[in-house]
């Protein structure tokens, strides 16, 4: 068997290698043809490169932590529309490159969410990218000062879903909210967003330095867009 495992690490066929003399055996007591033990084998493979192939789209992602839906305490937030975010965890959105926008006051849990779609959508196949606003426009403004902005975006461009928390916390520079609302722009109708802000819409102006730049962003983003309001109290007052 010294070949096998040769030929079997060679071509990386690593689960194959783990599981093969354990299910030639089982084969072998139940008599089952060559066809059903390689079946079977091929099967285990093929869920093994998916759990990494998860793994490793999670990894690339850069979530600051791991979240699940199954943790989100919707009772803690009566005005969160549930059903609302049941549905987003379809997918949907994704393929048809809409927005979801989490809007509320600090601490009531939109980064936990976005992370738990983000997660979800990792799980699903999709390639995810998670940034805070301010660490995204500091990468967009040292890529435009090393004239590397148009591969940068062309980056962010081949994400299925991008992430941008923590939106209005930091005002821009002027060439910060340029840069970011390129960004926005480059992703309309052709990738899926999600943006949190503990900021109404009306407040935007004032992070973006500018009222007619913030009125042409928010006509794209709010075109095809889920918002989901989470004004209430916050979760890391409350558990303090």
């Amino acid at each position: 068997m010294e070949n096998l495992d040769y030929y079997l690490e060679t071509l990386k066929l690593n689960s194959m290698r783990e599981n093969y003399p354990k299910e030639a055996e089982e084969s072998l007591k139940a008599g089952a043809s060559y066809e059903k033990f390689l079946c079977r084998l091929s099967e285990q493979e093929v869920l093994s490169r998916l759990n990494r192939s998860v793994q490793l789209r999670i990894k690339k992602a850069q979530f600051p932590s791991l979240k699940t839906l199954d943790s989100f305490d919707f009772q803690a937030l009566p005005m969160l529309d549930k059903k609302r975010v049941m549905d987003l965890m379809e997918m949907g959105y994704i393929e048809k490159a809409e927005n979801v926008l989490a809007l509320g006051n600090s601490g009531t849990g939109k980064t936990h969410l976005a992370i738990a779609l983000g997660m979800h959508a990792c799980q699903s196949g999709h390639s995810v990218l998670f940034k805070t606003a301010a660490q995204l426009v500091h990468e967009l403004t040292e890529a435009h000062d090393g004239k590397k902005f148009l591969n940068l975006q062309k980056k962010l461009k081949s994400y299925k879903l991008l992430i941008i928390d923590e939106l209005g916390y930091v005002p821009f520079s002027k060439t910060g909210a340029e840069l970011l609302f390129e960004v926005f722009s480059q992703r309309y109708e052709q990738g899926a967003l999600i943006v949190t802000s503990n900021l109404p819409f009306e407040e935007w102006p004032q992070v973006f330095g500018c009222s007619r730049l913030t009125g042409a962003l928010l006509d794209r983003l709010t075109h095809h867009v889920h918002i989901l309001e989470m004004n209430g109290p916050s979760y890391r007052l409350a558990n303090r």
